[in-house]
């Protein structure tokens, strides 16, 4: 057995290979998701370009896929959320995060990706980066030379803040 590079605790063979190979196709954006992810660990170029929908292919090339997914050592998808995307609709959304080590570097790219379903199947469509999310501070921030909140009567950076 061989696990599915796409986390679904599946194997391989059962889960996204079907797909890759063109023996079945995705029956939602997510399984297409998985299935293109797995497909970049597995440095299939052919499979991530004829699931981008036709309109957008031109945006990407053989060389930058290829440069990418042979450069990178693939760590784990996560899916974080879909929306829509089922066999009953024509659009889907999935966001999810990718890691991966890349010139020794460990990296997350994380994208709320959008999918089209035409007659023949589901097709990726577009991305973009998540709106980052302002942290709003429910209590008072602390400064280093503060008493620790703790209550061990040093300052905040010789205990907690340590």
């Amino acid at each position: 057995m061989t696990p599915c590079p796409c986390g679904s605790e599946k194997d391989y063979s059962t889960c996204c290979e079907p797909l890759i190979m063109g023996n079945q196709k995705a029956e939602t954006a997510e399984a297409l998701m998985r299935a293109r992810y797995s497909a970049y660990v597995k440095e299939d170029v052919a499979f991530i370009l004829q699931t981008t929908h036709p309109s957008q292919r031109d945006q990407y090339t053989e060389n930058g896929i290829r440069r990418w997914a042979r450069n990178s050592e693939w760590l784990g998808l996560t899916i974080i959320g879909t929306e829509n995307g089922t066999a009953a609709d024509d659009r889907g959304t999935v966001e999810f995060v990718a890691e991966y080590f890349e010139k020794g570097r460990r990296n997350r790219h994380h994208e709320i990706a959008q999918f089209r379903r035409e007659e023949d199947g589901w097709y990726f469509y577009d991305g973009q980066a998540p709106t980052p999310q302002t942290v709003v501070r429910n209590a008072p921030k602390v400064g280093r030379n503060d008493p620790c909140p703790c209550g061990s009567g040093k300052k905040y950076k010789k205990c907690c803040g340590a």
